[in-house]
């Protein structure tokens, strides 16, 4: 209808007012940059990827004796999920492969999640990319969970490898596990204390793009 109302409108001047009335009768509002439109679009994406992951993907988790001296932070945050009922450890001999390919033994604590733990490891594929791959992993330990808030701005759309794009900034509303309010994981997961006390005041960015049902989040859009 658009397209129509634009060759109209071209055609003459004798014709501009049937083309304009066209155009208001056949606007289609979800094309709009707008609160609304984007706040579904917002509200979309977190209804699909609004967990809060810790990037914990494979389980059992090794934690060495090296591990332990160096402070790393499998070393620091596992036993911490062990206090609070989340995992369980066991002292065993692990296997690993040296720079040279040669297989060397440690001393090691190995995790398990427990019932418990398991209510928090969400089987959603997780989408990593680094500079040499994209690796997608199927399921993830999680904290909490947000929702929209408020959609707080835009940025003017504009069009980018033929698409109409901009970006969001929203707040957010959160509801972290009960774990995630310990004072020790808190001290062990610093993202997560500081995710969980900027409910309703840190700002979110997420790039959407335009299509033909309305506006979509990108990460959205390729998942």
């Amino acid at each position: 209808m658009m397209r129509r109302s634009t060759a109209v409108r071209l055609a003459g001047g004798a014709l501009s007012l049937i083309a304009l009335t066209l155009f208001a009768g056949c606007h289609d509002k979800s094309q709009d940059a707008s609160r609304e439109n984007f706040t579904a679009a917002i509200n979309g994406f977190l209804a699909q990827h609004g967990h809060m992951c810790l990037a914990k993907y494979d389980w059992p988790i090794y934690v060495t004796t090296d591990d332990t001296a160096n402070g790393t932070r499998d070393a620091l945050q596992m036993p911490v999920l062990e206090k609070l009922g989340l995992v369980k450890g066991k002292n065993v001999q692990a296997e690993r492969t040296d720079a040279d390919g040669k297989k060397i033994y440690a001393n090691a604590r190995v995790y398990e999640l427990t019932p418990e733990g398991q209510k928090y490891y969400l089987h959603i594929p997780e989408v990593v990319a680094t500079a040499t791959k994209t690796v997608t992993h199927p399921a993830d330990f999680c904290a909490a969970s947000l929702t929209l808030d408020k959609v707080v701005g835009w940025e003017k759309p504009m069009q980018l490898n033929g698409k109409t794009v901009s970006s969001v900034v929203y707040t957010y509303k959160i509801d972290p596990a009960p774990w995630a309010k310990d004072a020790d994981a808190q001290r062990v997961f610093p993202m997560v204390k500081r995710v969980i006390e900027g409910a309703g005041t840190m700002q979110l960015r997420e790039g959407v793009h335009l299509t033909s049902e309305g506006w979509v989040s990108d990460e959205v859009f390729q998942r």
